[in-house]
């Protein structure tokens, strides 16, 4: 595989985008997410959204023009109106109100209705918690997960993401999805070719399935039975029936409907710790609690216990060192596409492997 440099593949989706007719601020943005994904070994939500998204813009899926705009206003709570632009854009607009807010009032919720798939929900956490915020994002998203009891695609997928400081360069973030899986791993080992882990998914018949593409003409399952199912609606009632935003079956599949805007909805819930506590204090509190639980007896085999985000930190830490490494069925459709709208494919990194001819047929 083909490692790339995160900011060579930030270029690369910026000016893919600008090139469909995305302003450059709005391009950006959207960029930054993507590649924040595959930077965290979320590659479900990372460059190979890209080919989706230009096409959401060529097909006048998605207004690239229109700004959001806040509709109601009550200090410590506001709702916007994505304006159907992008949903990296828009909550990237939600997520600095929603902060500014917190400074003012302690807490700040921002609902935001009109949006579209917007990334990781990591990706807006992480931002909070560098600034002594402790943050809960949740989204809605189209459906592909059924309830308990069900066959058919109901719930989306619904991410969670919480994060908090820890006084170090890894805070904790929490970020899931209310699926077993995220569905864009499904999407992934399908273009790898590759079969799902059993407990994943169903086909369309509601049987248990390891084929990547009879899942993704199935549905997800939900994380531990029930109590995901429980989890997503309730995202789905702050994200989407209380904002104003679609839910359920009324959030669009944006890469089945192209008659409809995908009316994704989103909250934005943020708590400034200064509210509570000198930060220094709390900052104490964080660091003795990770502490206790660093010393807590580990199971056989396992070397260190980690806490939520650790993982994800560093292999970032690597990848910025190392590259991002794509398969060679994404690099193809990413160069397909770079072909198409004349922009410059990123130039690969040259690997340990290459400069030392490990990867020479018969090494």
């Amino acid at each position: 595989m083909n490692h790339y440099a995160p900011e060579a593949l930030t270029g690369f989706c910026t000016a893919a985008l600008v090139a469909a007719g995305v302003g450059e601020p709005i391009a950006a943005s959207v960029a930054q997410s993507l590649v924040y994904a595959d930077v965290r070994g979320v590659e479900s939500h990372g460059v190979l959204r890209l080919p989706i998204y230009v096409r959401r813009v060529r097909e006048k899926m998605v207004d690239v023009i229109r700004q959001p705009a806040v509709v109601q206003d009550r200090g410590a709570t506001a709702l916007m109106d994505g304006g159907n632009n992008f949903g990296a854009y828009v909550g990237q607009k939600a997520l600095d109100l929603a902060m500014a807010r917190a400074r003012d009032y302690g807490v700040a919720t921002v609902g935001v209705r009109r949006s579209n798939h917007f990334g990781t929900a990591a990706y807006f956490a992480e931002q909070a918690a560098a600034r002594g915020l402790v943050a809960v994002i949740v989204s809605n998203a189209s459906q592909t997960m059924p309830p308990t009891g069900g066959v058919r695609p109901f719930l989306g997928t619904n991410p969670l993401a919480i994060a908090a400081p820890t006084g170090g360069p890894t805070p904790f973030l929490l970020d899931m999805a209310t699926s077993q899986v995220a569905r864009g791993k499904i999407i992934a080992a399908a273009r790898r070719g590759e079969a799902i882990p059993e407990g994943w998914a169903i086909d369309a018949a509601g049987q248990p399935t390891r084929d990547a593409e009879a899942g993704l003409a199935g549905a997800v399952l939900p994380l531990g039975g029930a109590k995901g199912y429980g989890l997503s609606m309730a995202i789905d009632i702050l994200a989407g029936v209380l904002t104003g935003a679609g839910y359920g079956p009324h959030v669009r599949n944006m890469y089945e409907d192209w008659k409809n805007p995908q009316d994704v909805g989103h909250a934005f819930i943020l708590i400034d710790i200064a509210a509570f506590m000198p930060m220094p204090a709390f900052i104490a509190r964080m660091q003795d609690y990770l502490a206790l639980l660093k010393a807590e007896p580990r199971a056989p085999g396992v070397a260190e216990i980690l806490f939520a985000g650790e993982y994800e930190h560093r292999l970032a830490e690597g990848r910025r060192a190392q590259g991002i490494a794509l398969v060679p069925a994404l690099v193809r459709e990413l160069a397909a596409l770079a072909a198409d709208l004349a922009v410059a494919m990123p130039d690969p990194l040259e690997t340990s492997d290459r400069r030392s001819g490990t990867a020479a047929a018969g090494a």
